[in-house]
């Protein structure tokens, strides 16, 4: 017979504590190596991607919720139990379910060679940008993600939410220099720009490449901008003067996805 949950009602509990310092500060996370996620679906996926969290917590209405419960005990999960009122001070959500999984940031390896899709993310910064550019990373069918120093960390809450569970079909890199992704480089590096560029609905996108995304102000650093192989642009209304960098990575994305389909 299994022993009962854990159960945590004090503010001075050291493992409370120690949740509320990551669920709260980037810095924290960063140097335990560690992430929250939050809700049945990042906990699921978490779960049939890498087996059990280092913590679960859940309240006891979690616990009652009709997805949690089973949930956790599909995978022999044992949940800390938090009081209501600690829990709402570690969550993220105003109207969560419950549970909590502090996990370990999943860190891959960089590949010797990036010789298939990939897109590098040069100090985008807005979290919400971030996560859905993760989301049409995944659904294009792009696996490998790349991060320049400066962007909005992946694995933060606000990303993981946007994302939606986008990071679990994705090998993410972060925080990685361009001259250590340049010197692995086996594929085409494509930029865009609203002007001097290829119309992006004439310009053949069937090989493998690397799109460089930019900042959303500044767009590509100069460093960049030099080993940019082709440069494509996304046809707009007269009059506009440029798109959000998330949505024009997705038009890039599933047009390249297209070609590949139809020619």
């Amino acid at each position: 017979m299994s022993a009962p949950p854990r159960r945590i009602t004090s503010r001075d509990n050291p493992l409370f504590r120690e949740l509320a310092e990551l669920a709260h500060s980037a810095r924290e996370r960063r140097r335990q190596g560690r992430s929250v996620l939050e809700g049945i679906h990042l906990c699921e996926a978490w779960l049939q991607r890498h087996g059990a969290p280092r913590l679960a917590v859940a309240t006891d209405a979690g616990l009652a919720h009709p997805e949690v419960g089973p949930l956790l005990a599909r995978h022999g999960v044992v949940p800390t139990v938090l009081a209501a009122d600690l829990f709402d001070a570690v969550s993220t959500l105003q109207h969560g379910v419950g549970l909590v999984f502090a996990v370990d940031t999943p860190h891959p390896g960089l590949p010797a060679t990036i010789d298939a899709d990939a897109v590098y993310l040069d100090r985008v910064q807005d979290p919400g940008n971030v996560g859905t550019l993760l989301r049409s990373c995944a659904a294009a069918g792009v696996r490998t993600v790349l991060t320049a120093p400066g962007t909005a960390w992946c694995w933060s809450p606000k990303v993981l939410r946007a994302g939606m569970g986008a990071h679990f079909h994705l090998s993410i890199h972060e925080a990685v220099p361009w001259s250590a992704v340049r010197s692995r480089l086996a594929v085409e590096a494509i930029g865009t720009r609203a002007q001097h560029a290829e119309s992006l609905f004439e310009a053949d996108l069937r090989a493998p490449a690397i799109w460089l995304l930019g900042n959303e102000g500044e767009g590509l650093s100069e460093e960049l901008g030099a080993d940019v192989a082709r440069w494509v642009r996304i046809p707009q209304a007269e009059g506009v003067e440029s798109m959000n960098v998330a949505a024009a990575a997705a038009v890039c994305l599933f047009e390249q996805r297209r070609q590949r389909a139809t020619r």
